[in-house]
């Protein structure tokens, strides 16, 4: 009664997070996408217009262009005079600030000079000084006009009749009346009493340019209700493009004031959660463990979320072709971190969701689910990063064929199928060379691994597997051969080959913290017989804590950590248990002890790694190496796994194990096959052959000399 009832909790929390996942989804999705009906054309300036006759159904205005909008403002900018306002106050605190410093220092100058200098000043606050970044930028057209705003009246006046801060500074010093004291002024910092007396009134200045911008007027013509706007085959020009721009516009405008707007977006709901929903039901079905696992559910979702609203961006604010857009990138991903079945379904899902927000859908489906299956097609398994550019080269030469053969069924002449689409799709095909490095975000984001990075973690000439070469070469041995024998195991049943055999490699580095207490690495001398049972186990298994802890450092990715911490499981460290057990007969022993940190194996490959890593192991005390000794001892090893419960925890058979077992039999008989005795010469024989590799050496001797001999001629 009560396994039932946890049963059905967890088949409703389950249930309970598919559908707050798929409503998250659809509500992120729907939120995005464009909610007008608006009849949309595909045209381009200097093609011909490839529809029917198009005439007007209502009045609306031809807007101008977003280059003539531009002209007309930069021209009311360039005439626009900017408002300062003057302010008396700033000559009558500088002057006395002047004459107040230099009447303490009286020595410094002269009266006479004090005054010219203070008319001097007078004289630049009368005409009026501005700020030095504002003037210069102001002064760059010499006929440029200001307002000046005195007593609540604006005068215009050009700019080129007032000082800067800087000119009136160097108009003082270089003034003729004050050339013999022109060395004691520098030391004067007379700039210290130049201040702007005409200041920039920022708020005024804008709202008068923004009421000159706002008479712009938006349209340069108008088209009325009946008239004919272009015909099939004429030629679209700026003015023609101009005017289809600006009925779409006109229509995006009226379709988004109806009522009809609620009808489409219960449409739009309905439609995602729709194609969301079989999404999640084919996960939950086929890939159950790609839904369980949260970071692959992430990813899956984040997929299937991202392009459509990024379609929908585009499409509302019309920025840029969706065409640009390389969608291959969704199978590639999936595809090189999952399988090639789930890359396919998750494409057609987005695809059909981004196809809601755009123009043209049936162009937009067709070339994109292609450009999806060459994606798969050519990423079959992904060794290096030139296999990406061969992948952006193909799908790019796909769209183009596809949609070639689209305007062929379409139009009567091909040469109307040559134009700006085939841009969009190279340079489509260039975003998505990008895939590379995006892979690399997506495994360090989700902890996924790509089989290029496994490659590269399999180098054994870097890094700690080199590390480990040196400092603990016995296990080094050890680690290659039950990676080979792994490998082979796991392509007998179908699992990762390069995830086990990679995994192997790593998953004795801890013993490179004391590696003359393992076997492997020992040279006749055990330093464990003089250490007691519980220090021994200790020893022995923090082999495992120590291998992770070394990972963490290395930034070893989290799949081959799982490897180091499960290939012993929760097991003991059986010699110096069963040691410690024989030798204590009466006391409860405490496992703890003498246990590995564990977890047991959670994936066929860590399970894989297991059995091989103590088949191998094993294998070496064997007195004689026949098939029957071998086979006895696989089946008892491994048996023993099993029943000790290390693989209820991961995804094998039988059937898995039973191919294991005949695999490691007859790889194990190939490593350790007898080897031909050679029969030894009999004393007779031997004197023979001694004479005769001595007349042999007298011969060669000779003529190695006659050959010197000759050389010493020559």
């Amino acid at each position: 009664m009560r396994l039932s009832y946890q049963s059905d909790k967890v088949f409703w929390r389950n249930t309970a997070t598919r559908a707050v996942l798929v409503l998250l989804s659809v509500a992120l999705i729907v939120w995005f996408l464009p909610r007008n009906q608006a009849q949309h054309f595909i045209y381009s300036v200097g093609k011909p217009w490839l529809y029917g006759s198009l005439y007007a159904d209502f009045d609306f205005p031809v807007y101008k262009s977003d280059e003539a909008k531009k002209a007309e403002e930069d021209s009311i900018a360039k005439t626009f005079q900017p408002y300062f306002n003057y302010n008396a106050g700033v000559e009558t605190e500088q002057l006395q600030k002047f004459h107040a410093d230099f009447e303490k220092n009286a020595h410094a100058l002269p009266k006479e000079v004090i005054n010219i200098i203070a008319d001097r000043l007078h004289h630049f606050y009368q005409t009026g000084i501005i700020n030095t970044p504002q003037y210069n930028k102001l002064a760059q057209d010499t006929a440029s006009l200001i307002k000046v705003v005195s007593t609540n009246q604006a005068t215009s006046m050009q700019t080129r009749h007032f000082y800067s801060t800087i000119s009136a500074y160097e108009q003082l010093m270089h003034d003729e009346a004050l050339q013999g004291h022109r060395v004691t002024l520098q030391r004067c910092n007379l700039n210290n009493y130049i201040e702007p007396n005409l200041l920039y009134d920022s708020a005024r200045s804008q709202t008068e340019l923004n009421d000159l911008l706002s008479g712009i007027a938006q349209a340069s013509d108008m088209i009325y209700a009946g008239q004919k706007i272009i015909d099939r085959g004429d030629m679209v020009d700026e003015q023609l493009e101009r005017t289809l721009s600006s009925l779409e516009q006109e229509l995006t405008r009226r379709e988004s004031n109806k009522r009809e707007i609620k009808s489409i977006l219960i449409g739009q709901i309905l439609y995602v959660t729709i194609l969301v929903a079989l999404f999640t039901i084919y996960l939950t079905l086929f890939k159950k463990n790609y839904f369980d696992d949260q970071t692959s559910n992430a990813m899956l979702y984040m997929m299937i979320i991202i392009f459509p609203i990024l379609v929908s961006l585009l499409v509302k604010h019309n920025l840029l072709s969706i065409f640009i857009i390389p969608f291959a990138m969704v199978p590639i991903f999936v595809r090189t971190f999952m399988d090639e079945n789930t890359a396919f379904m998750t494409h057609v899902t987005m695809v059909l969701l981004c196809a809601v927000a755009v123009k043209y859908q049936y162009e937009f489906i067709i070339i994109e689910l292609v450009a999806g299956m060459v994606a798969i097609y050519s990423l079959r398994k992904l060794m290096n990063r030139s296999q990406i550019f061969l992948t952006a080269l193909l799908v790019t030469v796909a769209c183009c064929l596809t949609y070639f053969a689209l305007q062929l069924i379409q139009n009567s002449h091909t040469s109307e199928a040559f134009d700006d689409m085939y841009k969009h799709f190279i340079a489509s095909g260039i975003l998505l060379l990008l895939s590379y490095p995006f892979m690399l975000l997506i495994e360090k984001v989700f902890g996924f691994v790509s089989d290029v990075t496994l490659f590269e973690l399999s180098n054994t000439n870097k890094g700690l597997l080199r590390q480990l070469s040196e400092e603990a070469p016995g296990t080094f041995q050890h680690s290659i051969t039950v990676g080979n024998l792994a490998a082979e195991v796991a392509n007998k049943i179908g699992a990762d080959s390069l995830l086990v055999r990679t995994g192997a490699l790593y998953h004795d580095i801890g013993k490179m913290k004391n590696p003359v207490y393992f076997t492997e690495n020992q040279a006749g001398v055990n330093p464990l017989q003089n250490i007691n049972e519980i220090d021994g186990a200790k020893i022995i298994t923090n082999h495992v804590t120590d291998g992770i802890k070394l990972a963490e450092e290395n930034n070893i990715p989290d799949k081959i950590k799982a490897f180091i911490s499960t290939h012993h499981g929760n097991g003991v460290a059986k010699y110096f248990y069963i040691k410690y057990k024989n030798e204590h007969p009466d006391e409860e022993v405490d496992r703890s002890l003498f246990a590995y940190p564990g977890p047991n194996p959670e994936t066929r490959e860590q399970a894989l790694l297991m059995m091989c890593d103590a088949v191998e192991a094993a294998s070496r005390s064997l007195q004689e190496y026949s098939e029957k000794n071998i086979r006895e001892l696989i089946d008892k090893i491994i048996d023993k796994q099993v029943s000790d419960g290390f693989f209820s925890d991961c995804r094998i058979t039988f059937r898995d194990i039973k191919t294991a077992k005949e695999t490691l039999t007859r790889r194990l008989m190939s490593i350790y096959h007898t080897r031909i005795q050679y029969p030894e010469l009999k004393k007779d024989e031997q004197k023979t052959v001694k004479t005769e590799n001595d007349a042999q050496e007298n011969t060669t001797k000779t003529n190695e000399n006659e050959s010197e001999n000759t050389k010493n001629d020559a």
